[in-house]
């Protein structure tokens, strides 16, 4: 999601007045407003102060991460991650992030909302738990399972391309935590992802409910971005994110990108708790 010029100036320099704090959140999360002159701009706040101790991430900061990925969403010009920064704020130096609006935040009614899993109106969510045996058309099944009432659900997501997309993107960054509520369906019809805070590690460690295209071929078209992004993380991306972790985490998400155009074929969740949880 890419603010306005003014948006921009108003999240980098603008005044935040915190309005409220997003409780699901596992650390210290805010809604703010960023304050310019007359423009008004809703934005996540998160302060590096409110952050929990992570042992599996001790390098760094979890904002440095949410920073790292959207830098490499920038670079890929797919507009995965809303955009981002880190600046000063009420509780002191955190990751500011564009809020963004989705059906039901406000009356807007949105202008794309063709492809199958992105009106809500229409049927299942983008992820979402729907009774066994019943996966509508242009959805991909994940995993079977029972929900507290014992009933037996099936985890699905929608089959479209930025979604798949999304998977790749994941793929790169080593996502430990795509949740479902992870995925933002904004009022214009485009997906965002959210929350990369556990992302970036050397070691393998994607947990994602994005598992529906596991085993399938990435297509040419993708594939020549994440040659794109291979290439730059030895030039202005690689430097970028130097500043925010470590340069051995740099070179593994440059060998990620290097592994998947060598073999390019969505990975399969062969590993130890493979979706995060809870998964919404």
């Amino acid at each position: 999601m890419n603010p306005t010029p003014s948006e921009e100036e108003a999240l980098r320099g603008g005044e935040l007045t915190v309005i409220g704090r997003i409780r699901s959140a596992s650390n210290a999360t805010f809604l703010c407003e960023a304050h310019l002159d007359e423009l008004t701009v809703h934005c996540v706040y998160k302060p590096i102060a409110g952050e929990a101790p992570l042992w599996d991430f001790p390098d760094g900061t979890l904002a440095g991460r949410e920073l790292g990925a959207y830098l490499v969403s920038a670079a890929s010009g797919w507009d995965i991650v809303p955009y981002t920064i880190i600046r000063d704020g009420p509780a002191g130096a955190g990751m500011l992030q564009l809020w963004v609006d989705q059906p039901g935040d406000t009356a807007d009614v949105r202008s794309e909302a063709d492809e199958v899993g992105e009106n809500p109106e229409a049927g299942p969510d983008l992820v979402d738990l729907l009774p066994a045996g019943r996966i509508p058309p242009g959805f991909l099944p994940v995993l079977r399972a029972y929900d507290y009432a014992g009933d037996e659900v099936t985890l699905v997501h929608a089959d479209n391309v930025r979604l798949r997309r999304m998977a790749v993107f994941d793929v790169l960054i080593n996502n430990a935590d795509r949740k479902g509520g992870h995925i933002l369906s904004a009022v214009d019809g485009h997906v965002y992802g959210v929350d990369h805070g556990v992302s970036l590690h050397v070691e393998d460690k994607l947990r994602t409910v994005l598992w529906g295209w596991a085993g399938k071929p990435v297509d040419d078209e993708t594939l020549e971005t994440v040659g794109r992004l291979r290439d730059d993380l030895r030039g202005t991306l690689g430097e970028q994110l130097r500043e925010h972790i470590t340069g051995r985490e740099v070179d593994a998400l440059r060998r990620r990108a290097v592994a998947l155009l060598n073999n390019p074929v969505m990975p399969s969740p062969d590993r130890h708790r493979p979706i995060p949880w809870p998964a919404f």
